[in-house]
């Protein structure tokens, strides 16, 4: 027979003490930890540095690699001797110049007037040139000390620099229609209480995301059109043209997406580094799969040799739109994924979707 619950008597309240009782004894205590004696030992310890700890130095991405080895400057020959011949031409410019104004006032009084004029046009577009260009490299720069300054306040516990970080971004594209609802959405979080990765997570998603997607867009477009056209031309030095052609534009459209806007020596500036950030990540070889890929999927079978070319034309176009979006973006990927070269091969050659199932 089970006892019922009213067999069993009610258990009486009772309180408990969770600290010790003074009243109970010492043998009744606890035994107090003892501490260890120091003790030496006959290895010898050496110390890493913290410039060579792996853990402690900021190694960076592969991205910042070609950054790095672009950056490094070393005393050559060739740049004092074009700098010295510069220097010449331009003196010789100048006189040149000033001949010229002489002979044309000794001729007729307006010749040389004119000449003064268009002189100083030409002096004024110079010094437009160089405002122009100016303003190009410092926005580039801009975008690079945001990113920089996004590895660093990552690393911090308070949010107030991930909070400005946020601001500048905001500041960056507010011409940017596609990003002002991810800017009212971070807006509104002021005060909200957030963390420093949750943060910079947050103005990766909702500011960067928009601009991915056209990113990824710029990058199709252009492959395509390399595709097509290098399918279709007669000749190999017209593919290569055009392939310099639209990547060019592909580089200078990715830095206008994240607000670089460069000017031509920043584009040069930006072309170099792309190369580099190819050669140091090994993109701009094919031995990562890019034949494999293509290959493997049937599709030398199915397509012309030259349908073929203008395939692998179009991915080494979507290969350098990539490394142009890891340079141009001011963040760097880790809430977002970043694309690869497998996202293209679909859209520049639908045959591979049928052979990868």
């Amino acid at each position: 027979m089970t006892p019922s619950i009213d067999d069993n008597p009610p258990r009486q309240p009772a309180a408990f003490s969770l600290e010790p009782d003074p009243r109970q004894g010492v043998e009744n205590a606890a035994p107090a930890v003892q501490n260890r004696r120091p003790q030496s030992f006959d290895a010898d310890v050496v110390l890493t540095p913290d410039e060579e700890d792996p853990f402690l130095s900021p190694t960076g991405s592969l991205e910042d690699s070609a950054s790095r080895l672009s950056s490094r400057r070393r005393f050559s020959f060739a740049k004092v001797a074009l700098s010295a011949f510069g220097i010449l031409l331009s003196l010789a410019f100048g006189l040149w110049t000033d001949t010229l104004i002489r002979d044309l006032f000794s001729r007729a009084d307006w010749l040389g007037y004119t000449a003064l004029g268009v002189l100083a046009v030409g002096i004024l577009a110079v010094l437009g040139i160089v405002v122009r260009e100016t303003a190009g490299m410092m926005r580039l720069a801009a975008v690079h000390e945001i990113r920089t300054e996004a590895e660093a306040a990552s690393l911090e516990a308070r949010p107030a620099r991930a909070r400005a970080l946020i601001d500048r971004l905001s500041a960056l594209f507010a011409a940017r229609p596609a990003t002002a609802k991810g800017r009212a959405a971070l807006k509104a979080t002021e005060n909200d209480i957030i963390d420093t990765p949750g943060l910079i997570t947050l103005a990766e998603r909702e500011l960067l995301g928009p601009l991915d997607r056209e990113a990824r867009t710029l990058i199709l477009t252009a492959s395509r059109r390399v595709s097509v056209v290098t399918a279709v031309s007669p000749r190999a030095i017209v593919d290569l043209l055009y392939v310099l052609y639209e990547s060019t534009r592909l580089v200078r459209a990715m830095a206008d997406l994240y607000g670089g806007r460069p000017g031509t020596l920043g584009m040069l500036k930006l072309m170099r580094d792309v190369v580099a950030h190819l050669a140091v990540t090994g993109s701009i070889a094919v031995g990562d799969g890019l034949m494999q890929q293509i290959v493997g999927h049937g599709l030398a079978s199915k397509l012309s040799a030259r349908l073929g070319e203008g395939v692998v034309n179009g991915l080494m176009t979507a290969r350098i739109g990539i490394a142009a979006m890891d340079l141009c973006r001011p963040l760097p990927f880790k809430a977002l994924k970043r694309p690869g070269i497998g996202d293209f091969i679909g859209d520049l050659s639908p045959g591979a979707n049928k052979n990868r199932s």
